[in-house]
């Protein structure tokens, strides 16, 4: 069972990831991992390796703010602000949005489930020329 060091590494290998250490990976999470976003689901090491790989190929920076961490037992929760730049989102200026993951971990303590929460539209979607205008038209219009 892991404990808060576990989780507290796991994080700061988040900090550090990046398209030069996915190899890394497979200290993390075990082989055969599933991760999931409001955007993928991923099966296995090494399909969430190329995943990794290819989206750290073009974001010139990201870090994660952490906030609240809870763990019971081989799950663990933990909140985040994330803070990145791409060439093509928001003409390549910081984007933030905050998020929340849910955490799995084997007996060896590597992670077996990944799954993040946040919202796509301010992740991605917003930042997209003329789609960008339409969500946010439909964000203020559904906040009425």
């Amino acid at each position: 069972m892991p404990h808060d060091a576990t989780l507290e590494a796991f994080c700061a290998f988040f900090n550090n990831l990046d398209k030069d250490c996915t190899k890394s990976l497979y200290d993390v999470y075990t082989q055969d991992v599933v991760f999931t976003d409001p955007l993928h689901r991923i099966e296995g090491i090494q399909a969430l390796e190329a995943y990794f790989a290819g989206m750290y190929e073009n974001v010139r920076d990201c870090r994660f703010d952490y906030h609240d961490t809870q763990q019971d037992g081989d799950t663990a929760f933990v909140t985040w602000t994330m803070h990145f730049a791409h060439p093509r989102l928001n003409g390549g200026h910081r984007i933030s949005v905050e998020g929340c993951t849910r955490l799995e971990f084997a007996e060896d303590g590597r992670v077996r489930r990944h799954r993040d929460y946040f919202d796509a539209g301010a992740m991605l979607y917003e930042h997209v020329p003329l789609l960008g205008r339409a969500v946010r038209w439909l964000k203020r219009r559904a906040s009425r």
